[in-house]
């Protein structure tokens, strides 16, 4: 609702916070220009009466990461009481933990690959070279490090063995990657991402502009329809709410691997989710409407006292349809 006064929650003090800074700015400059009063706010790991002494009707909390999207700070949200955007504690701390949400996927047969923790004491891989190995709560591709020879195994290793929280490991699937942005639970269109070179790794998504993105691609009969339905499915399971990013790979055989679930994607000038709603056919989505949804999202789910787990469903119009 035009005039609603918006506290834009940016920073954080995990590893996505330049990325969260980002991000910030681009939704409150969006909000503005479709009538908010919105303001951005930098924050480190707020204290609850620190939350209630900042002026806002409701709270979009911009930040990536662990402490950010992972649940602490959705935890004091729901303390506040106010309207936010993005999922509750439980839905957040199961989507960053890739295991949990790995072990979801698969009881609900969506296919992702096979994963297990990495022990520190241990320096044998416990899976067939090339793997992946990554931290188990972050995003972004931050510490993750392929591996195709036991020298590259032993250097992931020695870094996982002194990050100081769990990583875990999974086979390396080669392949296109897919990303399916997800508004109220339903499909956006799909983004096909294709990195000038090697990975699509921090600085393809943020820093560099030779990564090319194709909105629908050209995919088998049948196969984005799969796709943003087992993306749906994991938000359902998850009790995701208002916004999300899943995303796959296809290997060479044309069949589709959960990576992972993001509940609360980026929003700067090279993000999937806002790049996904200008997307949609026959009626694109700018970042000020996307926003503005997003916050009118949490506002009718205060309205149902909804602001910890749950999720209000986007209605299906024809602007809601991948």
């Amino acid at each position: 609702m035009s005039g609603t006064s918006v506290l834009v929650l940016a920073g954080g003090p995990d590893a996505e916070r330049e990325v969260s800074l980002a991000s910030a700015g681009a939704i409150t400059s969006a909000l503005q220009a479709a009538g908010y009063a919105a303001r951005m706010q930098t924050i480190g790991t707020p204290t609850l009466d620190e939350l209630r002494a900042m002026e806002g009707e409701v709270v979009f909390p911009a930040l990536h990461g662990r402490y950010g999207e992972g649940g602490p700070l959705q935890d004091l949200l729901v303390e506040l009481g106010r309207p936010f955007v993005g999922s509750g504690p439980r839905s957040a701390r199961l989507a960053m933990d890739k295991i949990a949400t790995k072990a979801i996927a698969l009881s609900m047969g969506i296919p992702t690959a096979p994963a297990c923790v990495l022990e520190p004491k241990d320096n044998v891989c416990p899976l067939e070279l090339p793997v992946v190995v990554k931290p188990i709560h972050e995003g972004s591709t931050i510490g993750l490090h392929v591996c195709r020879t036991v020298d590259q195994w032993r250097a992931a290793h020695n870094f996982a063995a002194g990050l100081g929280r769990p990583c875990m490991i999974e086979p390396f699937i080669a392949g296109r990657e897919i990303t399916v942005g997800l508004l109220g639970g339903i499909a956006l269109p799909l983004i096909e991402i294709v990195p000038a070179e090697g990975l699509y790794d921090y600085e393809a998504k943020y820093t560099r502009n030779d990564t090319r993105y194709i909105a629908n691609p050209n995919l088998a009969p049948g196969l984005a329809e799969r796709i943003a339905s087992d993306a749906a499915r994991l938000w359902a399971a998850l009790g995701c709410r208002h916004v999300a990013r899943a995303d796959f790979l296809l290997d060479a055989s044309g069949r589709h691997w959960l990576l992972e679930i993001n509940t609360m994607p980026g929003f700067t000038d090279h993000s999937l989710v806002p790049m996904a709603a200008a997307a949609i056919p026959g009626a694109p989505m700018d970042m000020p409407a996307l926003c503005a949804a997003l916050v009118e999202m949490a506002r009718q789910d205060a309205q149902h006292n909804d602001t910890s787990q749950g999720a209000t469903r986007w209605p299906e119009t024809a602007s809601a349809r991948a």
